[in-house]
This record gives structure tokens, sequence and C-alpha cells, in this order.
């Protein structure tokens, strides 16, 4: 089922996610739901907040970088209870967007390379050593579930530049070819 996504403004998307256990109610549809929505969506990664929900839980479908990076090809995963044990390596920039954000893309600096722990939606437990766009596509929804998103990255300065887009977004001003949700308060 196709989820409607959770707009800037909304206060969800600055709420850390609380930790989830095997037997968290409809998890598996959860996790099936929240992939037909990333791919109506034409996304490349989705965490719970996105969708209404305050749970360390996303997912990451790398593969449409695969012309950048071979290894992405079949770089789909679930990502339950995360945490990201080290970011290293050189800072690099890449202009992300996010599905919250319609309209919008920035120059986001990030580390290339993390090691991060998390369960599989079957519950086994991983530690991977991640770099270059996987690294970073992980370090975006990862931000997400820690109540952190994209736009938390730029200085005050680059902010204010952006503002207007910001308001616009809160207000419903935007084009999305995916369904969208805010719960935010309209300004007058």
């Amino acid at each position: 089922m196709i989820l409607p996504i959770v707009t800037y403004g909304d206060p969800v998307l600055h709420k850390e996610g609380e930790e989830l256990s095997k037997d968290y109610p409809g998890l598996q549809e959860l996790i099936d739901n929240m992939f037909d929505t990333m791919y109506e969506a034409s996304g490349v990664g989705l965490a719970a907040q996105q969708i209404g929900k305050a749970i360390k839980l996303f997912i990451v479908d790398a593969s449409p970088f695969e012309d950048e990076d071979e290894s992405l090809k079949d770089f789909v995963k679930v990502f339950i209870n995360p945490v990201i044990e080290n970011e290293e390596g050189e800072e690099w920039t890449f202009n992300e967007g996010c599905l919250s954000f319609p309209d919008l893309r920035l120059d986001i600096d990030r580390k290339d390379k993390i090691k991060i722990t998390y369960y599989d939606r079957e519950f086994n437990k991983h530690t991977e050593e991640l770099d270059g766009l996987a690294a970073r596509v992980v370090q975006h929804e990862y931000d997400h579930v820690m109540g952190v998103v994209f736009t938390d990255h730029i200085s005050p300065l680059r902010k204010r530049m952006v503002k207007r887009k910001l308001n616009d977004i809160q207000k419903g001003k935007f084009h999305a070819d995916y369904p969208t949700k805010s719960n935010s308060v309209k300004r007058r």
C-alpha cells in the first residue's frame, strides 16, 4: 500500500525514533508498504518518520546509483534499530534531495565511510562498513530516525537563502508526483 509522505513542517520529522522489538505490530506489512511508497515516489531511501512514525526503521534501495557505483546494483536493505558506530574519511559534497522536501535539493557535506550496526527485517544483527554513495544514502536515512533532516546540515546563511522554499513546502506550495501529508501549522 502506498502511504502519504510527511513533508517539512511536521514535528514527527524532528522526533528521534523509538527502538523496535521483534513483535512490533504489523512490522513486515509496514516494511512492504514503505518499499511500495519509496518506489512510487522514485526515492532511494525512506525512514519511518517520513510516513509519520517515530520509530528506528528505514529502508534503502540505492540501485538507481549503480551507473556511478556498480556495487550498488543490489543494495536493497532494511535497517531496524540502526546505530552508526563510526564516521570517518574525507568529507565530500553531494547534491541531496529528500522526499519530505519536494522541490528542494542541497549540497550536503558528509564523511565518506561509516560503520553501522543494525537488524534486518528478520531481526538478524549485522555490522557493516560502507563507503561512497552507499554510506551517504544510509547516513541520510539514519539522520531521519535520529530526528535530523538534511537542512540541519547547512549553515544558517544557507538556511536563510532557502527559507522561502521551506516556507512554501510548509504551506503546501510544491509539486510532488507522490502522495504527501502535512501536519504543519499554516502560516497567515
